[in-house]
């Protein structure tokens, strides 16, 4: 009885809140005198607990010992017999690991050297059409619209950092070149994404398909899908050989740091064009040119003495203007042509067997022999369909109007066009300009009009690269 009454009076009543363990605690009022304690569950619940972290201290413990053990086995020589063929495994435990060189290949780096007017948006479309390769066209544009009006000199530098993070598929330094507080960039965003394979093709849009050789539709392609870029990264990295095509590196020597780089295997294909057909195709593209043009000329030599764009007593019209100007930026175009040149002849370390020089006149007189020897250089294949893209191409009918425009076209016929346009005037500056490079590449100088308008004789000659 005794026992009861303590049981009754010290426990508290229903719904009560205990003060001591901070919890309601359920008492019957009708059967005050049964409640029954069981301490041997809640001794078994420790008891279990014990158990289970014991047991999770001692697997801790052999980790700890078999990780201690592999980063010595990587540290300490290894006492064997038969010599080890590859390097010692490397534990993911050492954070050295992170900073180690990948051991995959390494893809096949491209970059296009070439100026305006040159065919290269022809020659970049070779790459753009091949399954494996990862195109890029003018991707430097975005650096000179956004610090114009910069010469062109002085964009060297930040053409080169771009193209180090793109040949390593980081596409973010294009939202340096971004409106601020414009839109997220993305993949219609890039310049001429409207005509590249990759974006325009699945998996980024279902427009077309990049095994497929033919040319894209700008309109077809501009109703793609914008995508992130950080999509596009990822697709890049798929890619064995990245190709990049640019008008706004000047000089090979401009690449040297990008050469050197033991992470990078990159190769450059210089694709020259007579000087005299480039300044009369940069004369018949002045409106799309105006603002490169006088990037280009801001970086001419203001000391030097040059020979009159127009004959003593001509009043120089607009039209003029727009000449002086497209004509004029031959004179640092070429400058740097020949700095190139002059190191590809004597190529130090860093461009030995990494350089190519094209003509576009041997490209388009032998078009299929020259994709040849192009795709051998870059480690390409080419297959038959690519083979007579590019005879077909170069064998149109017609002569396209438009410029800056991929056309099946004669494109012998407008190699040459600039010997029945340029005025003797025109001819002679721009040799003025560019002998010491039309020297080493093989192109002939004139001496009068009429010799230059008698196409049955040819003006190149041997290469001497």
């Amino acid at each position: 009885m005794r026992s009861n009454q303590f049981l009754q009076l010290n426990l508290p009543a229903l719904g009560e809140k205990n003060g001591v363990y901070g919890r309601n605690l359920k008492t019957y009022r009708n059967h005050p005198t049964k409640i029954i304690t069981q301490p041997g569950i809640v001794m078994k619940v420790l008891r279990r607990k014990r158990i289970v972290l014991f047991i999770a201290y001692f697997l801790l413990l052999v980790l700890t010992m078999l990780n201690l053990a592999n980063y010595r086995w990587t540290k300490e020589p290894q006492q064997c017999n038969i010599q080890m063929r590859s390097t010692p495994y490397q534990g993911r435990s050492d954070i050295r690991f992170l900073y180690r060189p990948s051991l995959a290949k390494k893809r096949q780096l491209v970059y296009v050297l070439t100026t305006w007017r040159s065919g290269s948006s022809f020659f970049g479309e070779l790459f753009n059409q091949h399954p494996e390769v990862f195109f890029l066209y003018e991707p430097m544009w975005h650096i000179w619209q956004k610090l114009y009006p910069g010469d062109a000199v002085s964009l060297q530098g930040a053409a080169r950092d771009m193209l180090s993070s793109l040949y390593r598929c980081d596409l973010s330094v294009f939202q340096l070149y971004n409106s601020p507080g414009g839109k997220n960039f993305t993949s219609l965003g890039l310049f001429g994404a409207t005509l590249n394979k990759v974006i325009c093709s699945y998996p980024l849009c279902s427009a077309y398909r990049k095994e497929v050789v033919g040319m894209v539709d700008d309109k077809v392609c501009k109703k793609c899908p914008p995508q992130s870029l950080r999509l596009l990264e990822e697709e890049c990295l798929k890619y064995n050989t990245i190709v990049i095509k640019g008008v706004r590196v000047l000089d090979v020597n401009v690449l040297a740091p990008l050469m050197e780089d033991p992470s990078l295997d990159l190769k450059v294909i210089h694709l020259v064009r007579d000087p005299r057909a480039v300044a009369n195709s940069r004369i018949k593209s002045r409106h799309g040119l105006i603002r490169e043009n006088l990037q280009v000329v801001r970086s001419r030599d203001p000391k030097l003495r040059r020979i009159p764009f127009v004959d003593p007593g001509h009043k120089m019209s607009k039209k003029d203007g727009a000449d002086y100007h497209s004509v004029g930026a031959m004179e640092v175009i070429c400058d740097r042509t020949y700095r190139s040149l002059r190191t590809a002849l004597n190529p130090p370390d860093w461009l030995k067997g990494k350089y190519m020089a094209v003509r576009y006149e041997d490209l388009v007189e032998k078009p299929v022999k020259t994709l040849r020897n192009v795709y051998q250089f870059a480690n390409l294949s080419a297959n038959h369909d690519i083979e007579s893209f590019a005879l077909n191409m170069t064998n149109g009918t017609s002569s396209s109007s438009k410029p800056f425009i991929v056309s099946a076209r004669n494109a012998t016929q407008a190699a040459s066009a600039w010997r029945t346009v340029l005025s003797i005037q025109q001819i002679k500056q721009v040799e003025e300009y560019c002998h010491h490079a039309m020297a080493i590449l093989g192109y002939e100088r004139v001496r009068t009009a009429g010799e230059a308008k008698d196409l049955s004789k040819s003006l190149l000659t041997a290469s001497k690269l």
